[in-house]
């Protein structure tokens, strides 16, 4: 499934196309909340996120700027009752500064797929 951050006439980036393509043709669906043909405005991509962290069981984050739109998903996610897991980050690297500060705020660290899987199942 993917969630379009703006309408159906403006696969954004345009590369995306293909891949468009093949999660239609094995079955899986292409969403957006915007009129075919909405260009994809910055401003579309938050609202993107919404629609992405709902349709999810949970967030897993790898790297997050102190201001991205990975945190944007994340306050969504919250919102919306989610579990947020997060991989830490090194501490030298300006893409894990928001990692880490999730993980000072509470977020769940993860390092594998199975320590998901077990908190998703409790």
């Amino acid at each position: 499934m993917a969630v379009l951050g703006s309408g159906f006439d403006h696969i954004y980036p345009a590369e995306h196309k293909n891949y468009c393509k093949k999660i239609l043709q094995t079955g899986g669906a292409i969403i957006t909340e915007y009129e075919p043909k909405t260009k994809p405005l910055k401003l579309n991509f938050p609202s993107r996120n919404r629609i992405i962290s709902g349709l999810a069981d949970g967030v897993l984050v790898v790297e997050a700027k102190a201001k991205s739109g990975t945190l944007i998903t994340v306050d969504y996610a919250l919102d919306q009752g989610k579990d947020v897991f997060v991989i830490p980050g090194n501490i030298t690297s300006d893409r894990s500064y928001g990692t880490n500060d999730l993980l000072k705020q509470g977020a769940k660290l993860v390092t594998s797929v199975e320590e998901i899987v077990e908190e998703m199942l409790r």
